[in-house]
């Protein structure tokens, strides 16, 4: 055996060609132009080494700089490279935007099919028999069950999977359980078709954000971006009371049929979706490479983690919930979400009772009286923008509070709860024979404004103040508010009919009220909160070794100009390795 490896020979020649002129044959430089992790490091012998040839690596590519590699362990890891076209963040606008219209639709799909039977609902009672007022509540409360379930099962799949495949199937499944409530011959059927409908649709809702993020590394266009994406999850649900208000006096089945339409329109969308996922497209390129050259320590980043289903089940079920109960912010942001979730989807109930009971209005008539509710999320767009303008410019002029984690996003819910809370005794408090519909009917205006702005502050807050254990912050307060979401509509109808609807509305605005100090709280104590937060000491020390490792690779780009450059019998030249560190680091530069 020889006294060194492979590797080694290739640094030592490459050391001694920076003190004088070296000769290396055709043979030997074709090996050499291989580190070790890319040849057959499993050879028994040297000379068994020596008599396989590989052709190197970087040829594949039409730029040798695409690929990085590095070595851990015995393991050689492919990176992207700078620049490298198969990396989301470099893809074409053309193809960002088939990524976000693709996703933008999805959420829509779904979205509308959580309310899309919402005024079929007299129209299903009577095919079925059903008088009892709280079990006509549950085709939408079911549905929004499914929403807590199913982000279980989607939100680990995306990251095992990737974005695409998951997306998809659920897409699909999405459609036939639709179809299926389309022809649904019994009541407890519909329902039950309803429940596996809510947990394909929530496929999207937990995976969307990611997607965008996926394709885009500036803060300021992704924060846009997930405006524009949660006005989406406030317009598709809107949509759905008229469309079924109108369609429900030819057949409440027709409501799931345009439903279906909707989404197979939507469908070639999500088919020729390319995948986003970064580790999972460089786990596609570790296999491509494998193959091509034979040499089976080529690996992703991905493959290199722990892939114990179990365990990742645990930490995947198990840490959203120790947040809730350990982590102050974590648990009030999701009683705030929760509420002002849940109130959102209790109008569905409520504005039948406003507006057709109390006003007269057709259901399709009052479905439209949703629609004011889009015009405040679309001016929450416009505020969300204007703001995210006013804090680049604070950053900029270095003002002190622009860096400080609380002002950054919570002003927005500090102007949102008040809105919320005043359209609330709005339409409680107009809602009278006496005074003309387009009062209340008004009232969702600042509706709207309220409740996204909320969501918008509240959701990235909980980004940046946890980052890398965000989705776990994210997938508690979607668990909290989905269980509040199904359950408070349930009692919108007896809560009416006992205090009456001025003081029904009133008693949910006082509720808001409450939890609207949350954000002015945050803002006054969240810094020593965070400071006493053990999962956000836990980020600290990973953002740290992040940095450190940072540094090391900054380090190392900065000594590579200190190479020299091995013919190679395919190309004139091989990939260059740093000649002036330990051989540790040299190991460890492969690109």
């Amino acid at each position: 055996m020889p006294d060194h490896f492979p590797m080694e020979e290739n640094l030592q020649k490459v050391m001694s060609a920076t003190e004088g002129a070296i000769i290396v044959t055709p043979h030997e430089s074709r090996r050499d132009s291989l580190p070790d992790s890319l040849s057959d490091s499993h050879s028994d012998s040297s000379d068994q080494d020596s008599e396989v040839t590989h052709e190197p690596i970087q040829e594949r590519y039409d730029n040798p700089s695409y690929s990085r590699f590095r070595r851990v362990a015995s393991k050689t890891v492919v990176s992207f490279g700078p620049n490298d076209p198969e990396n989301p963040v470099n893809w074409k606008k053309t193809r960002k935007f088939l990524v976000l219209l693709a996703g933008v639709m999805q959420v829509m799909n779904s979205t509308i099919g959580s309310s899309i039977c919402s005024n079929a609902i007299p129209q299903i009672a009577e095919e079925f028999n059903i008088t009892n007022q709280q079990m006509l509540v549950l085709p939408i409360s079911i549905f929004l069950i499914g929403y807590i379930l199913g982000p279980l099962v989607w939100g680990p799949s995306s990251e095992y999977f990737g974005r695409r495949r998951p997306l998809l199937v659920a897409f699909i499944g999405f459609m036939i359980f639709t179809l299926a409530c389309a022809v649904a011959n019994s009541y407890a059927s519909l329902l039950i078709f309803r429940l596996f409908n809510g947990m394909m649709a929530s496929s999207p809702i937990a995976t969307t954000g990611g997607l965008f993020a996926d394709v885009h590394d500036d803060p300021t266009l992704r924060g846009r971006l997930m405006a524009y994406y949660m006005a989406c999850t406030t317009f598709g649900p809107i949509m759905g009371p008229w469309i079924s208000g109108f369609v429900a006096v030819v057949s409440w089945r027709w409501c799931f049929w345009i439903g279906l339409i909707c989404s197979g329109a939507t469908l070639p969308l999500v088919i020729f979706m390319p995948e986003t996922y970064g580790p999972v497209i460089l786990t596609h390129r570790a296999k491509k490479l494998r193959k091509e050259t034979g040499n089976s320590n080529i690996v992703s980043p991905l493959e290199l983690e722990s892939r114990d289903l179990r365990r990742m089940f645990i930490i995947t079920i198990s840490r959203p919930f120790r947040m809730i109960f350990h982590e102050s912010i974590v648990s009030l942001t999701s009683l705030y979400l929760a509420l002002a979730y849940a109130i959102f989807y209790l109008y569905f109930e409520a504005y039948p009772i406003i507006f057709q009971d109390l006003y007269g209005m057709s259901a399709g008539v009052s479905g439209l009286m949703f629609l004011p509710i889009g015009v405040g999320a679309l001016l929450a767009c416009v505020v969300f923008i204007w703001y995210d303008g006013f804090l680049a410019r604070a950053k900029a002029r270095e003002a002190k509070w622009a860096n400080i984690e609380e002002y950054r996003r919570l002003p927005l819910a500090c102007i949102g709860g008040p809105l919320y809370v005043i359209s609330l005794f709005w339409v409680g408090w107009t809602a009278s024979p006496n005074i003309h519909w387009v009062v209340p009917f008004l009232s969702g205006i600042p509706f709207g404004m309220g409740y996204l702005l909320i969501f918008m502050a509240m959701l990235n807050y909980l980004t940046d103040a946890y980052e890398t254990l965000s989705a776990s912050a994210q997938s508690a307060a979607s668990c909290t508010r989905s269980i509040l979401g199904a359950v408070l509509p349930l009692a919108t109808r007896p809560m009416f009919n006992k205090l009456g609807i001025h003081w029904a509305c009133s008693l949910i605005a006082f509720l808001s009220l409450g939890v609207s100090i949350i954000p002015f709280a945050f803002i006054r104590y969240g810094d020593r909160i965070r400071s006493n937060s053990k999962f956000c000491q836990e980020l600290k020390r990973i953002k740290e070794l992040e940095r450190l490792e940072i540094e090391r690779e900054e380090r190392l780009q900065k000594d590579s100009n200190n190479l020299e450059i091995i013919p190679s019998a395919n190309t004139g030249q091989i990939s260059r390795i740093d000649t002036a560190r330990s051989h540790a680091d040299k190991a460890s530069i492969i690109c």
